[in-house]
């Protein structure tokens, strides 16, 4: 039970100062970036146990899953670590990492789920029109898809998940600067791609 309570402060900003279990985590980061690889070992396999817990509660009906994304996220983590800046709340810097991994996956279950939907022909297929929010995420989610990933990313991260220009720069591993004309430049070429739709 300490183990899981512990766990919350890490992937979920608070106002307050951090936990005790972040502050810890953040030292052995620290000390691992500096070479110290026993204490970079121990900053993995701790934040292993709140990724988990984290990603188990995003995900209770996709346990097979969770394994997968969750090594995904690490890797995810030490391929971006030296964006990690030792002023900046490690919560943060770990949180956009790992809504980024979820959104990903989340994409791709949608879009695979969406292949094996049974057809029912039950001759009401046009009796009715029901357009839901997710038929708007699925288009956008395509337009996206035709951006290259210096346009998409940003967009993705700033306009859809709602990360700060600073945020998804050390998420993307860009400068704030690239991020900002990836957003307009993205947001450009998707308007002029849905006018050519139209």
């Amino acid at each position: 039970m300490k183990n899981r309570h512990a766990s919350a402060p890490l992937l979920e900003p608070r106002p307050a100062g951090p936990s005790a279990a972040e502050a810890e985590l953040r030292t052995c980061l620290v000390a691992g970036l500096a070479g110290d690889a026993a204490r970079y070992r121990r900053f993995l396999d701790g934040l292993s146990g709140h990724l988990r817990a984290y990603l188990r509660r995003r995900l209770p009906r996709a346990r097979d899953d969770v394994e997968d994304i969750l090594q995904e996220t690490l890797l995810a983590v030490h391929n971006a670590r030296h964006t990690y800046r030792p002023e900046q709340p490690l919560t943060a810097w770990v949180h956009a990492i790992a809504r980024y991994k979820l959104m990903d996956f989340f994409r791709a279950h949608s879009r695979r789920e969406a292949l094996h939907d049974p057809f029912d022909d039950d001759g009401g297929l046009f009796v009715a029109s029901d357009v839901e929010p997710t038929d708007a995420r699925r288009d956008v989610t395509a337009l996206l898809q035709a951006l290259p990933d210096r346009h998409r990313l940003p967009i993705q991260l700033v306009k859809l998940e709602g990360l700060s220009v600073a945020e998804a720069a050390r998420c993307c591993g860009m400068s704030e600067s690239a991020v900002k004309v990836g957003v307009h430049r993205g947001l450009k070429a998707l308007a002029a791609r849905i006018r050519g739709n139209a």
